[in-house]
């Protein structure tokens, strides 16, 4: 298949990348969830990747496809992000656990990606690595109760946050900010077009993507399946965190969260099997 023809895109692919980019874009919003992540389940953070480390030399191959990616991006942050943030804030839990249905419906199908290129003894080892790490940054994270006053300088470092949450899958930049007390009015900067925290979180996640996306990028060129696994205990360990433990305490709580789970699982299972068929790669 020649360039030329990698970069058509029939409606309903371009539609199903706009679906993808607002979950994506709602998921970087959302307290606890990852966009990063739901970028590798849905097959398109390596291209983005690719990109963000040689904009130069795959923008003609990886833009057009990617277009709608970022369309939906823009509009699940800043549009449908405000609508479910009101759900998040009436219903947290069930929220919650529909995204964790959703991101954990779609785990077989990353683990079948990461397996790709083969299975080695490494590739396990980055995968239960990896899971610890975060495991021990997250919760270290949550023990946490020191708060920061909103500053330039602070929202340079909410700008890598964010940056950090795409590049990294499993970093919500939510989760980093949240125990600072920085979350709330980076946010709320950002939905209101607040230039004095638009500026400075534009140039701190503008940094960190020119710092960190090529090594990244070389790092799945060299050592795929390891990093790839790695990638997978990051989203497993993510996931596992975000699990509303209070939500289950009660029995009327709890069914309503573990139908919630199910829905997710069965809408990632139902997106999953269309991404297969209408192959958007």
């Amino acid at each position: 298949m020649n360039k030329k023809q990698d970069t058509k895109m029939s409606p309903v692919q371009f539609v199903f990348r706009i679906i993808q980019g607002a979950l994506i874009g709602l998921g970087a919003v959302l307290p606890g969830i990852s966009g990063g992540v739901l970028s590798v389940i849905f097959g398109i953070y390596k291209p983005i990747m690719e990109l963000l480390s040689h904009p130069f030399k795959n923008f003609r191959t990886h833009v057009p496809k990617l277009i709608p990616v970022f369309i939906g991006g823009v509009i699940g942050f800043l549009g449908v992000a405000n609508i479910l943030a009101y759900f998040l804030n009436k219903y947290p839990d069930p929220s919650v656990c529909l995204f964790i249905g959703l991101i954990g419906g779609m785990l077989p199908s990353l683990f079948r990606e990461a397996g790709e290129q083969g299975r080695t003894k490494g590739s396990w080892i980055s995968l239960v690595v990896c899971m610890c790490v975060i495991f021990a940054l997250l919760i270290g994270l949550d023990m946490t109760s020191y708060e920061v006053a909103p500053s330039f300088g602070w929202y340079l470092f909410c700008g890598f946050c964010l940056a950090l949450s795409v590049i990294a899958p499993g970093m919500s930049f939510s989760t980093l900010l949240m125990p600072l007390g920085l979350y709330t009015p980076f946010v709320e900067g950002i939905g209101h077009f607040d230039m004095a925290i638009l500026i400075p979180g534009g140039i701190g996640a503008v940094v960190t993507v020119i710092l960190l996306a090529k090594a990244i990028n070389a790092l799945f060129d060299n050592y795929y399946s390891i990093a790839f696994h790695g990638i997978v205990g990051i989203v497993i360990a993510a996931t596992v965190m975000i699990i509303p433990v209070s939500g289950f305490l009660s029995a009327g709580s709890a069914i309503v969260n573990i139908i919630c789970i199910v829905v997710g699982v069965v809408i990632a299972l139902a997106l999953d099997k269309f991404n297969s068929g209408v192959k958007v790669e």
